[in-house]
Parts: structure tokens; C-alpha cells; sequence
């Protein structure tokens, strides 16, 4: 610890004595400083030790001395140190009664004791204090270098825990709480998933000082990764602000788990690429070839029922589905499942055990990207129906159709399953289709607008009723024959038989269209 009031008194060699302020002498000393000035407040920081002789003070003017202790304490001075038998042979009552009446510790300095003897004991002292420091900072540095390697990240928290005497959280790429040490702070550091995902935001590294959930604790995070986006974060929490070998340590960490993160982006970048061959295996329909390059990285995710990822776009200005990769990677690790993750630039694929929680977690994202969708957000996700390894090349074409849906419906995710259980009608809605109906009805619309018929509607009529005749014509209020002379008008005008079932279902369409748009 830094020098004290209080081992400067027990310093043999100055032999001061303590006349005022003997309940304050635990004040830290930052320096020790000599200054005759009737003001030496303007170059005062706060911490010193000020050293006098009285030179250009009136130290038997209670008033005056009153307003000189004031002005030091309210700077930060911890101590005030008079030299005896220089101008004055002992301290004046009146600067002895104002330093009580401030507790400001006063302290007599024989004549004997030059102010450079105290000034080389506050130096020596911090001198001491700061190699203790980094004697202590580099012990924890081997301790949390040992521990890493021993019984990795759990083990460097569990350490680091011990040094600064509070508590460590290591959080992944996505934000998710990892590990804590000791056990009791994992319900603390899961109430910090907001602040760790503000500092994520930021570009790496970065660092940010925040109160506990409980506000009994002083908490940094700091961001690991060397990269634009941070790989993890790890959150430190303790009592008051930390000392110097306490920051030592604190960066040892974060260099050691650094270290950790980038080692494990490189092996991450290797089962990328070796999950990126499993899928070509998949995809050319070579299922055993696939499960033998597999091995035991992805083997167990090809021996159960999978779903397929496709996912293209991103928030603009954004990682485009990077955010989506790291989310289900995350959520994979977590429950102890195999994903395979291959990003293809601004495309990603992503091959996840069905009911699994990579598969929960896509959803959970897109879930959240739909409620607060921006407008410059184009991320756009299709997911397959389960598929096993035989049927991976029709469970990628699922995704893709649904990817498709999902781009023209405006939404973010669109299951297969859910695609192919609902209505074709939502399909219609596209540029394409709305042209085609608009140019198909054109005709009859012209013609009903001059007033001679209400050929779209007893068309409408007709069709609904499957051509039967009785009951399209009881639904317009008309007789028979009136439908049926309309329905020659119809074909007169579009140039097309109502026999032939392709017209009818093109009518029918081109009709159900126009009611989209109406509706």
C-alpha cells in the first residue's frame, strides 16, 4: 500500500510529532511538497503532504490561519508539516487550533529533519509500494497463464476471481453468459447481458466501467478479439476500484482470453471449412462420403433428423448474417449439440440437429429482428422442412423456396413447412402476377365500364359455381340465359374457350388477384 500519515510518524529516522489530526493519520500520501507561498493551493492535486517553515505567514493570526487550513483541506491536502526553530521555535497555537478544527493532521518537524529527508521517505515508500505492485501483478500473471493452461477460461475466472477479490464472467460472441467464478456471481453477471451487448456494439477492444445489478459492486467489461466485432467479453466485479496489481492482473486476463478467443477462431475457421465440404457431400447426394469426412466433429449431427438454414442480407452497414451464424453457434455450444455453419460472404447456410437449440435460437433471432425491423434491414431467412442425409439436396431447395416466399412476403423467416401447409393465395401477390391479371380482365373491364354488362362479376359468379349454370345464375339476381349470352360475350371479347380448363384456372387466378388487391 502507499505511504501513510501514519508510517511517516513511526519513521525512526524523521522523528515527527503529531499535534493536531491524530485520528486522520491512515490518509494516504501521493507526495510530499514544500511551499512557502501564502496560496499553494493552485498547485496542489490533492494527497500531498505540504511542508512549511512559516516563511510569509502570520502563524499567530487566527483568522488568517483559519482561512489558509480551510483553502488546504478543501484542495485535498492530507497533511500539513511545520518546521520548528526556523522562523517560529514552536507551532503557534493559532495554526495548531484551526488544523483541529479541520482535523487536518499536523505534524512537527524538528529542525534537525530537512524536508528532503521526508520527501525522499514518501518517494521511497511509493517507490516500494508501485514495485510491489508489478512484483504482485506479474505473480498473477504466471498464476492466471498456469491456470489457463491447466483447466482453461474456468480456471483463469476462478483465479482471477482470487486476485482482485471479487468475481469474473466470460460471456461468448453473442452476448450469452459462459462461465462465472465463484458459482454464487452467475445470477449477477446474467443481469449484465444489456451492458455487455452495448459493449459489443463498439469496435474491439474496448472497455466500460458500470454499477452491479445490485449497485454493491463496481463492475468493468472489457471486449476480447482482436478483430472488428468482439469474439467474448469478460466482466469483472468488485467492492471499490482496483489497485494497481489488481489492473495488472485484470489485463492478464484479458490478453490470456484474447489469446484464447483468436486460437479458437482459427480452429473455428477450420471446421468451417471442413463443414463447407460436408455440405458439398450432402448437397451431390454422396451421404456416406459426407459422414466419413465428418468424423466426430459433425458425425452425431447426420445420425438424427436436421433442418437447413439459408439466410442472405443483413442490417445495412451491419455483418449481414454474421449475427444469425454467431447466434446459433452460441446456442450449439451451450446445449452440447453440433451445428455446421458455412458463410458464403453476404449468404450463410446453416445445417442444425431438428429441435435442437440452434435451430430454437434461428428462430428466437428472427423472432426479434421482425419486431424491430428498420428499413435498411433486408435479412432474410428460409428454413426446411427435417430431412436426414439422403434428402439434404431437397431440404436445401426447401430452404431456398422459402427463402424465396419470405423475400416477397417482406419477412424476415419462413418455414417450408408452414409454406407448404398454407394457401397459394399470398403467392399471388407479386408484380408479375398482378400484371398478368390486370392485362387478362383489361377487356371486360372496358366493357362493363361502358354499361352494357357486368361481364367480370358474372364471370366471377360462373366460375366460383363450377359452370353450373342455375346456381351462378341465382347468386347475380339473372336469368340463365342471360348468364350464358354473357359468358359467349366473354369469350367473344377474350378470344379464348371457357371449355378449356387452363383458361378457367388462369380467369380464376387473374380474379382472385384482383380481390388481393381490393382486399
Amino acid at each position: 500500500m502507499p505511504p501513510t500519515l501514519a508510517s511517516l510518524v513511526h519513521h525512526s529516522a524523521l522523528k515527527l510529532t503529531v499535534r493536531a489530526g491524530e485520528d486522520r493519520l491512515d490518509a494516504p500520501v501521493r507526495w510530499a511538497h514544500a511551499s512557502e507561498l501564502a496560496d499553494p493551493v493552485p498547485y496542489m492535486e490533492g494527497g500531498e503532504l505540504l511542508l512549511i517553515t512559516a516563511l510569509k505567514l502570520d502563524a499567530e493570526d487566527r483568522e488568517a490561519m483559519r482561512r489558509y487550513v480551510k483553502r488546504l483541506v478543501g484542495a485535498g491536502v492530507v497533511g500539513l508539516g511545520f518546521a520548528v526553530g526556523v522562523h517560529y521555535e514552536d507551532i503557534p497555537d493559532a495554526l495548531v487550533d484551526a488544523a483541529r478544527a479541520e482535523g487536518l493532521p499536523l505534524l512537527e518537524v524538528p529542525r534537525r529533519t530537512p524536508f528532503l529527508a521526508i520527501s525522499k521517505a514518501v518517494s521511497a515508500a511509493i517507490a516500494a509500494d508501485q514495485y510491489r505492485a508489478v512484483t504482485a501483478g506479474f505473480a498473477a500473471q504466471r498464476e492466471l497463464t498456469r491456470r489457463t493452461l491447466t483447466d482453461g477460461p474456468e480456471g483463469l475466472l476462478a483465479a482471477l476471481a482470487g486476485q482482485v477479490d471479487g468475481w469474473a464472467a466470460l460471456y461468448d460472441a453473442s452476448g450469452a453468459l459462459v462461465a462465472t467464478a465463484p458459482e454464487w456471481a452467475a445470477r449477477r453477471a446474467a443481469r449484465l447481458t444489456a451492458d455487455v451487448t452495448r459493449l459489443r456494439e463498439r469496435p474491439a477492444p474496448a472497455s466500460s466501467v458500470v454499477a452491479g445489478p445490485d449497485h454493491d459492486d463496481r463492475v468493468e467489461l472489457h471486449s476480447l478479439g482482436t478483430g472488428r466485432r468482439p469474439r467474448a467479453a469478460l466482466a469483472v466485479g468488485t467492492a471499490a476500484a482496483l489497485g494497481t496489481a489488481e489492473r495488472y492482473a485484470v489485463h492478464s486476463a484479458v490478453a490470456l482470453l484474447t489469446l484464447t478467443t483468436e486460437r479458437s477462431r482459427s480452429l473455428h475457421a477450420a471446421e468451417q471449412r471442413l463443414g463447407a465440404a460436408v455440405l458439398r457431400m450432402l448437397l451431390a447426394g454422396e451421404p456416406d462420403h459426407a459422414r466419413a469426412v465428418a468424423g466426430d466433429l459433425f458425425g452425431t449431427l447426420l445420425d438424427a433428423p436436421f433442418r437447413i438454414v439459408v439466410a442472405v442480407g443483413g442490417e445495412a452497414g451491419g455483418d449481414g448474417p454474421g449475427a444469425l451464424a454467431e447466434t446459433a453457434e452460441s446456442a450449439a455450444a451451450r446445449s452440447g449439440e453440433a451445428v455446421l455453419v458455412v458463410p458464403e460472404g453476404e449468404r450463410l447456410v446453416v445445417l442444425a440437429a431438428d429441435g435442437g437449440a440452434a435451430v430454437a435460437a434461428v428462430r428466437a433471432h428472427a423472432a426479434a429482428r421482425e419486431t424491430a425491423r428498420k428499413a435498411d434491414d433486408d435479412l432474410v431467412i428460409g428454413l426446411s422442412a427435417p430431412a436426414g442425409p439422403i434428402a439434404a439436396s431437397a431440404a436445401y431447395k426447401q430452404a431456398e423456396q422459402a427463402l424465396s416466399v419470405a423475400r416477397r412476403r417482406g419477412r424476415v423467416l419462413v418455414e417450408h413447412e408452414h409454406m407448404a401447409a398454407g394457401s397459394v393465395l399470398p403467392l399471388l401477390a407479386d408484380d408479375a402476377v398482378r400484371a398478368f391479371a390486370d392485362g387478362l380482365l383489361r377487356a371486360l373491364r372496358e366493357h362493363d365500364a361502358t354499361g352494357r354488362g357486368d361481364l367480370v362479376a358474372s364471370l366471377r359468379a360462373w366460375l366460383s359455381r363450377h359452370g353450373q349454370w342455375d346456381a351462378a345464375a341465382a347468386d347475380l339476381g339473372v336469368h340463365r340465359h342471360t348468364l350464358r349470352y354473357r359468358m359467349r360475350r366473354v369469350e367473344e371479347i377474350l378470344g379464348r374457350s371457357l371449355d378449356d380448363p387452363d383458361v378457367r384456372m388462369e380467369l380464376w387466378l387473374a380474379l382472385k388477384t384482383t380481390s388481393l388487391e381490393t382486399g
